[in-house]
């Protein structure tokens, strides 16, 4: 018996959301999709004035009860920090907001007003404290949390997760770039095309591979643009500054045993600039480095089959 693989693309998150299921139902595993990123949504997005993470930073120094989703969301960004030593950090939300992504970013448009910023070191992810028993969480006065690191590859699993529950068959979830697969993988594995772009065509620039489960990240100060004043900004921020990051790599792509893992890898590993490959190899993580002339590195196991430019 043939199986047919059916995908549907639209809108999430403020990114693209494209789901690909190995089997019949596509338009009952859209609408679960969908469901499930509105739910994460509604809890991580600073963009939103009624989601418990914005209620969290508008009141910075108290503790806040939210729904248990925000909570499992906040302790995977603290395992982010923790096992990056603070390399991606959650408590970079008033950083970005002051550099301009202070909305969605389709509402972000260049020329945004220019500010006089210094660098400044970011507050620190040791200060937040969270429950999940009581299901609360709670920042230092004047500390503002963005989940951006993290959240899309969260929402991507959950989502994936879902899916392959109720329809028992496999899927992939694709959001912003952020890929995660659940249930059984069609003959071959997930066919994915890892470029600078999550929403460049066939082709782009790039390479094509395939993956059997966990996940893939890309992580890129190409995409997310701006201009504050006359300054490039991108979303991608240094902790250590405060400012974009300003190193020697445009993309990094990381497979790992969890679209989250792969995501935390390839942030740290953009911060890390110079330092990146060696950090990724030392952890075993199959990683696609592109710097910003065009050349590509290849780490860890990376495929290198198909093009690589």
């Amino acid at each position: 018996m043939s199986v047919t693989v059916e995908a549907v693309e639209t809108r999430a998150l403020g990114t693209t959301a494209r789901i690909v299921v190995d089997g019949p139902g596509i338009d009952e595993a859209t609408e679960t999709m969908v469901a499930e990123l509105e739910v994460v949504e509604q809890a991580c997005s600073r963009f939103r004035a009624d989601s418990d993470l914005s209620r969290v930073n508008d009141n910075s120094g108290q503790t806040v009860r939210v729904d248990p989703i925000l909570v499992e969301a906040v302790e995977i960004a603290l395992r982010a920090a923790r096992v990056t030593h603070g390399l991606v950090d959650p408590t970079v939300g008033a950083a970005i907001r002051l550099l301009g992504y202070d909305r969605d970013f389709s509402a972000v448009v260049d020329g945004t007003p220019a500010r006089k910023l210094q660098a400044q070191r970011i507050p620190g992810w040791r200060g937040v404290v969270i429950d999940p028993v009581r299901a609360t969480v709670r920042v230092p006065a004047g500390v503002e949390l963005d989940l951006g690191a993290t959240a899309k590859a969260f929402a991507a699993e959950r989502a994936a997760s879902r899916v392959a529950a109720d329809l028992g068959c496999g899927v992939l979830v694709s959001l912003g770039g952020d890929i995660a697969v659940a249930g059984a993988a069609p003959a071959g594995g997930w066919p994915i095309r890892v470029t600078d772009d999550h929403a460049a065509g066939l082709d782009a620039p790039g390479q094509t591979i395939a993956i059997q489960s966990g996940g893939v990240a890309t992580s890129s100060v190409t995409v997310r643009r701006w201009l504050q004043g006359d300054q490039a900004r991108h979303h991608l921020i240094d902790p250590a500054t405060g400012f974009p990051v300003d190193g020697p790599f445009r993309t990094v792509s990381v497979a790992a045993a969890s679209c989250v893992d792969a995501n935390i890898a390839s942030t740290a590993a953009i911060v890390l600039g110079e330092e990146g490959p060696g950090w990724l190899r030392a952890r075993h993580l199959p990683s696609r480095i592109t710097r910003h002339d065009g050349r590509v590195v290849l780490v860890a196991g990376w495929p290198t089959g198909g093009p690589n430019r």
